[in-house]
C-alpha cells in the first residue's frame, strides 16, 4: 500500500503558521543558514527552539531591508513573528507567517509588498523594544580607549538621517534612482564620506532601499510588462482596454514620484497610437 499519511504531516523541522495561532511569538536568532536554489533557502535558528523559521520572500525582503543584507549580523536580534490569516495560496486564504516587530531599528519601518501578482500594498513593521543591554552592539576587539575614536558631530549624524530617511521613503525603483541622481544628495552623502560609520548606514540604506523591490530594482522602465503588451498588441480594440491599465499604471507612478516611468508608459502609448493611426483612417 502506498500509504499517503506520511507527506501531509506539517513539516515538523520548521515553524508553521499554525504553530502561532495562540498568539504572537518574539525570537531571538541564533544563527542563519541558506541555501540559494532550493524552495525555501533562508533558515533562521531561533534561541530555545528547535524548529527553524523559514521566512518567505516577502518577509526575507523585509529582514534585508530593515537589517541589511549580510545574515551572520542577525544573530543576536529579536523579532515577533505572528499569523496572518489573510495570506493567500493558490487564491484560497491559508495563513502565514509574518513579521510583526524587529530589534536593532531606528525607527518603525513601512515598504510595500507584493501581495499578489500585479499588486503591491504598504507593509509595516515596527520597532520592538528591548532591554537596553539586549540591542547594545558587541564590545570590540580593539584595545584602543573609546575617547580615541572619533565620533560624528550632531549635524553629521542629522544629515546622515536625513539622506537614510530619503533612501527609506522610497516609493519606487525611479524614486530611488532620482534620489542617488539629485546633485544635493550627491554632496551631502561626498560630505560625510570621510566617516565610516555614518558611510556605512547611508549604503546600507540604499542596499536595503533596492532589496524592497526584488527583481524589479533591476528592471527599467523600458522593460516594464505593460509596456511590453502595448509593443506587442496589433489589436485597437484589445489595445483601448490595455491603455486604460496604462493610464492608472501612469497616475501610479506619478503620485509615488517615478515620473520616469509614467513617461516610458505614456511613451509606448503614443507610439500605439501613432502605430494604429493609418489603419484607422483607412478605416474612416
Amino acid at each position: 500500500m502506498n500509504d499517503m499519511s506520511s507527506v501531509i504531516v506539517p513539516k515538523s523541522d520548521q515553524i508553521n503558521a499554525d504553530d502561532l495561532i495562540a498568539g504572537p511569538r518574539t525570537v531571538t536568532i541564533t544563527s542563519v543558514s541558506i541555501k540559494p536554489g532550493t524552495e525555501q533557502p533562508v533558515a533562521i535558528s531561533l534561541e530555545g527552539d528547535r524548529k527553524v523559521y523559514r521566512p518567505c520572500k516577502s518577509m526575507a525582503r523585509v529582514l534585508v531591508a530593515n537589517w541589511g543584507a549580510d545574515a551572520s549580523q542577525y544573530v543576536g536580534r529579536s523579532m515577533t513573528l505572528y499569523r496572518d490569516p489573510g495570506v493567500l495560496w493558490g487564491g484560497m486564504a491559508v495563513g502565514g507567517i509574518r513579521i510583526s516587530h524587529m530589534s536593532h531599528m531606528a525607527r518603525d519601518a513601512v515598504m510595500p509588498l507584493t501581495e499578489k501578482k500585479g499588486s503591491r500594498k504598504l507593509f509595516t513593521v515596527k520597532v520592538l523594544q528591548m532591554a537596553k543591554a539586549e540591542v547594545s552592539a558587541p564590545a570590540s576587539a580593539s584595545t584602543a580607549p573609546t575617547s580615541a575614536i572619533a565620533q560624528p558631530s550632531p549635524a553629521q549624524s542629522s544629515l546622515a538621517r536625513k539622506l537614510v530617511r530619503a533612501l527609506e521613503t522610497a516609493q519606487s525603483v525611479g524614486n530611488i534612482k532620482a534620489i542617488l541622481e539629485d546633485p544635493n544628495f550627491i554632496r551631502d552623502r561626498k560630505s560625510l564620506s570621510n566617516d565610516p560609520t555614518l558611510t556605512a548606514r547611508i549604503n546600507d540604506a540604499e542596499q536595503a532601499a533596492t532589496a524592497r523591490f526584488g527583481s524589479d530594482a533591476g528592471q527599467g522602465a523600458a522593460d516594464l510588462p505593460i509596456i511590453a503588451e502595448i509593443k506587442a498588441c496589433n489589436d485597437y480594440q484589445a489595445f483601448q482596454a490595455i491603455e486604460e491599465r496604462a493610464t492608472a499604471e501612469i497616475d501610479a507612478a506619478d503620485q509615488g514620484g517615478d515620473q520616469a516611468t509614467g513617461d516610458a508608459i505614456n511613451e509606448a502609448i503614443q507610439e500605439a497610437h501613432a502605430r494604429f493611426a493609418p489603419a484607422l483612417a483607412g478605416a474612416a
